[in-house]
């Protein structure tokens, strides 16, 4: 069976208001041109304004949050600590913050978010929300626009790629250490998904932008918020390095959103442009359906 003849659908959706902390599970999700509803809108920093994520701050993996359908009440848990409930402010004075040494703003979430934040971190650190007028334009093979996230607006993962890294693990780990926000299940050949040029998903349409080149939070256990490294960066060096998409090894991908639209778990996964061979730079013209 062919690459366009093979059955694929969306397993699993999720978002992650917080940048860096736990996902919630959807069952249906608004896919906007900043990625599915809610995602990274939120983002921790510090006093200064730089933003923390699980490679310096792994506790925020325990941190779970919970966030309306309007986007207007945010609540925070985390073990042994009481919830923190919040009316999320649009309206404040901007502050400046950075993301990866670039500039941006941010919207301060308060002193009750900064003092929860702060004692379970064990360090200064304050909550900021993506302003309304955000705009920010993020690059790859298909540009588009992102809030906080670290590049693209989603990143997708197929089940197959994580089953044939578990095949080379001793120790079989779950697809939460790659915290995507689409889960790719019905292809039996790994990495399939590198290949993907253009797909659509219930009434949206993605264009791909760039592999996802992984870091040191994929060596933090999601469920504790501990660095339980070497793996699985230590195996995915022996097979997955990237070549002509900078340094480090590549696993899943991010896309950018072409058509804004709605997704639902169990969708099919409709491929409309392959990318015609595997090459280091994904420099040809992919083929077109």
């Amino acid at each position: 069976m062919s690459e366009h003849e093979v059955s694929c659908v969306v397993r699993r959706l999720i978002t992650y208001p917080v940048k860096g902390c736990a996902g919630i599970e959807l069952t249906h999700a608004t896919l906007a041109a900043t990625g599915v509803d809610h995602d990274r809108v939120f983002m921790v920093v510090d006093d200064d304004g730089g933003f923390r994520s699980q490679r310096r701050d792994p506790l925020l993996a325990i941190i779970r949050p919970a966030i309306d359908a309007a986007g207007s009440r945010l609540t925070l848990r985390a073990p042994g600590v009481a919830d923190l409930h919040l009316d999320v402010d649009l309206s404040s004075a901007r502050r400046p913050v950075r993301l990866f040494g670039t500039p941006y703003f941010g919207i301060d979430q308060g002193k009750d978010a900064a003092t929860w934040l702060s004692a379970l971190l064990g360090a200064p650190r304050r909550l900021v929300r993506v302003p309304p007028e955000h705009d920010r334009v993020t690059d790859g093979w298909t540009p588009g626009t992102s809030g906080y996230a670290d590049s693209s607006p989603v990143h997708a993962v197929s089940r197959a790629s994580l089953d044939e890294l578990n095949r080379r693990l001793d120790v079989p780990l779950p697809m939460e250490r790659f915290r995507p926000n689409i889960v790719l299940d019905g292809w039996d050949e790994p990495h399939l998904e590198d290949r993907i040029r253009r797909l659509v998903i219930g009434t949206a349409e993605l264009g791909y932008a760039k592999p996802a080149i992984r870091c040191a939070v994929t060596m933090v256990d999601q469920d504790t918020g501990g660095k339980a490294g070497p793996e699985p960066l230590r195996t995915l060096a022996t097979y997955r390095r990237a070549a002509g998409a900078g340094a480090g090894v590549a696993f899943g991908v991010k896309f950018s959103v072409v058509r804004p639209g709605e997704l639902t778990v169990g969708d099919s996964v409709s491929v409309t442009s392959w990318h015609l061979a595997e090459t280091a730079d994904n420099s040809r013209e992919p083929a077109r359906m």
